[in-house]
């Protein structure tokens, strides 16, 4: 049985090698998945999925836009489907959300979600929120503070490498403009007294 999963993490935690590994495996079974990104994000390339350690594949790009239910039920009636991957899944819209609870329920094809749960002032984005309360099934991948403990908030940096506590939910960018803390330093960094 076909179920929705949200893999989810603060930055550089793995979520994209994750993707690229459960792709290969797929793949490697000569089972047809099809990978999906944000077209938002273009740091990598357009159209392309990459982890900071080294490995990278094609992808489709998804926007505000994009019909998931009906892109993925055509590509299906092409070429039978085994699995769906989404990357940056953070920018997805509760439509499609909605849209991938239906490739799972009708299409009867797993969905793989990969993405931030919060952003720099520590709220969800649009699409962690409906992942997190419509998947089957969530994980988190987990990464470390500079402290050791685990990290699962985010600081936004500029170029100055100065926290930024005030701004638009999205900003894309790497470890030049985000670091991935633990709640005791996140609440440091935020709070403390200018």
């Amino acid at each position: 049985m076909a179920k929705l999963y949200f893999y989810y993490s603060s930055m550089n935690a793995g979520k994209s090698t994750t993707l690229l590994q459960s792709d290969y495996n797929y793949r490697e079974r000569h089972m047809h998945t099809l990978v999906y990104t944000a077209a938002i994000d273009d740091r990598f390339g357009i159209g392309k999925v990459s982890s900071r350690i080294g490995i990278d594949c094609d992808a489709r790009l998804f926007n505000k836009d994009t019909d998931l239910f009906l892109d993925i039920r055509q590509e299906n009636n092409a070429q039978s489907l085994d699995c769906i991957l989404v990357d940056e899944a953070q920018f997805l819209s509760k439509q499609q959300v909605f849209q991938l609870t239906e490739v799972v329920d009708r299409l009867n094809i797993p969905v793989l979600c990969y993405g931030l749960r919060n952003d720099f002032r520590a709220e969800l984005f649009e699409g962690s929120q409906y992942l997190l309360a419509w998947s089957d099934q969530l994980v988190e991948l987990k990464t470390i503070c500079h402290c050791g403990k685990k990290a699962s908030f985010v600081l936004r940096l500029n170029a100055d490498g100065q926290v930024i506590k005030e701004g638009e939910q999205i900003q894309i960018g790497g470890n030049e403009s985000y670091i991935s803390v633990c709640r005791k330093h996140y609440k440091e960094s935020i709070f403390k007294q200018s």
